[in-house]
């Protein structure tokens, strides 16, 4: 099955247009989770607080699994 993998990073929203076959939901999951601390590495450091999410669509447009990474970095004295 094909699915597509959107992205947020709180100051942007990439909607993927190529997608990616996977053989079943586990694997597509697997990848969407996979994908997180990618994102993240990519955007950080910007800020003590950040929401990374991957939400994936299916071949119909319908969104059927999201993965959330938060960031909270807090200096402790």
């Amino acid at each position: 099955m094909h699915y597509y993998f959107d992205t947020d990073n709180d100051d942007r929203t990439s909607r993927d247009e190529r997608g990616q076959d996977h053989a079943d939901p586990e694997s597509m999951r697997d990848a969407a989770i996979r994908a997180l601390p990618d994102l993240a590495r990519d955007d950080l450091p910007n800020g003590d607080r950040r929401v990374f999410t991957v939400k994936v669509r299916d071949e119909s447009g319908r969104y059927v699994f999201q993965a959330t990474l938060s960031l909270i970095a807090t200096w402790l004295n």
